[in-house]
């Protein structure tokens, strides 16, 4: 990511974070996201979740509807530090 994207998704990032509000913040959120963005989020969210889990990639795929590559993803993004919070 070059420096001008760097930037600007930081201050994404800082205005995302500055939500501390639970309706303001779910209000955004649906305003920028597609109804595709809101059925695919969540399943991310549970394949991270069920990676941490050790739970077979295949299966994952299986139950969520996903491709065995969108795993895989989540899981090379896992073994590179990302997700701490979860």
């Amino acid at each position: 990511m070059d420096s001008y994207k760097s930037k600007k998704f930081e201050k994404f990032v800082e205005y995302i974070y500055s939500i501390r509000d639970y309706d303001y913040f779910s209000d955004f959120l649906d305003g920028i996201t597609s109804d595709k963005d809101k059925e695919n989020l969540p399943k991310r969210v549970e394949i991270i979740k069920r990676l941490l889990n050790h739970e077979n990639h295949h299966a994952i795929a299986d139950d969520l509807g996903v491709g065995v590559a969108t795993v895989t993803k989540g899981s090379k993004l896992l073994s590179r530090g990302y997700f701490k919070s979860l």
